[in-house]
């Protein structure tokens, strides 16, 4: 089994969408997937109650911020999705169940603050350490022709991460999620450029 901790202590970094796309392209491989959701705003689980049953399945199970349980006997991938805040004994018990962890980032100076503190505690965790779990960077919401991206690319830059890739801001995602549907249930007329975009990522996710 392998398990995927998606996390940034800042809200509205693009976690979910990170975790409900890896989940989705996972299921597309006909992995057994389950999609865990420990933030209290459960919006991963209610993106699981709105996706279509004719698509390939992403099952979830009992786990929440008070009751970080290992998932069921036979899964082959897991995709947590975790709370704003992030830290402390909580982090621990997520590590203890995760083999990668991603870390998406939006390129702004707020994000990029939260996220340093966040990092910096994150590569001092024993799983990190003794190279259990190991680290990676997103760049979310990215407009390459803006200075902002350009500093997200420096921040970056002061860490020795892979980073995977710079996602681009665009209302697919958006549209997407609002009916239960990832990048890769969508006709490739209206997500080719985001799933090339996704190719980096799952080359690492893939990766032995």
């Amino acid at each position: 089994m392998k398990a995927f901790l998606v996390a940034n202590p800042k809200g509205g970094s693009g976690k979910s969408t990170l975790a409900t796309n890896l989940a989705g392209y996972f299921a597309h491989q006909g992995e057994d997937v389950m999609l865990g959701d420990i933030d209290r705003q459960q919006s991963a689980r209610e993106w699981l109650a709105l996706r279509p049953f004719e698509l390939p399945t992403i099952d979830t199970w009992e786990i929440g911020p008070d009751d970080i349980a290992r998932p069921p006997k036979g899964t082959s991938r897991v995709v947590l999705d975790t709370p704003a805040g992030l830290h402390g004994k909580m982090l621990d018990k997520v590590l203890k169940l995760s083999t990668r962890v991603i870390v998406p980032v939006q390129p702004s100076m707020f994000d990029m603050r939260a996220t340093r503190h966040f990092l910096d505690a994150l590569l001092t965790e024993k799983a990190v350490r003794k190279g259990k779990a190991d680290v990676a960077v997103i760049g979310m919401r990215v407009d390459a022709r803006t200075r902002a991206a350009g500093e997200l690319e420096k921040f970056f830059a002061t860490y020795d991460l892979p980073v995977l890739a710079y996602l681009r801001d665009t209302q697919v995602y958006v549209q997407a999620s609002a009916v239960g549907l990832t990048i890769f249930d969508l006709p490739p007329s209206r997500a080719e450029r985001d799933v090339e975009q996704w190719q980096a990522i799952i080359d690492w996710v893939e990766a032995e």
